[in-house]
């Protein structure tokens, strides 16, 4: 069941990535997501019976929509610090607490930090700390800076993954 799922995973996303209908595309891209999935299939996947259940899926598809706005916004945010005469930038590295406890979720977190233009996830601890390299630094407080950050992913986070 792992295995399937990676296949399924891999082969959408091969189809996404290479946006074409043409066999031979798609038959290299099942072999390579098939090869993909017997190889690593028992790494990647911890809970594939998780994967089919409805409201999972359906806050996976909300989360999209969330993270691409979020995604967006912090785009002009940069743009505007890099052609803004002053740049105004303050770079530094904040830690932020995340309540999510499994290691798919933890991770998903974090390359959504790292892909939000402005943020870059630099180290993660055993004990749910991760450290957040931020572009301008509003505040180091703790609590203030998961609010800021990731509160806006974890919740959706959660619900996909644990």
């Amino acid at each position: 069941m792992k295995k399937l799922v990676l296949g399924i995973i891999s082969f959408l996303c091969w189809m996404v990535l290479t946006w074409t209908l043409y066999l031979p595309s798609l038959l290299v891209g099942l072999v390579v997501s098939m090869f993909i999935a017997l190889w690593f299939g028992d790494v990647f996947v911890e809970r594939a019976k998780n994967f089919f259940q409805i409201k999972r899926l359906a806050y996976l598809l909300y989360y999209i929509p969330v993270f691409t706005y979020y995604c967006l916004l912090a785009n002009f945010d940069v743009a505007y610090r890099v052609l803004h005469p002053a740049l105004p930038i303050e770079p530094g590295i904040v830690k932020v607490k995340t309540t999510l406890t499994n290691t798919t979720a933890k991770v998903a977190l974090a390359n959504s930090i790292t892909l939000t233009p402005g943020t870059l996830s630099v180290e993660m601890t055993d004990d749910g700390y991760l450290y957040v390299h931020w572009i301008k630094v509003r505040t180091t407080d703790v609590e203030e800076a998961t609010e800021m950050i990731i509160r806006k992913f974890e919740k959706i986070l959660k619900e996909i993954f644990e």
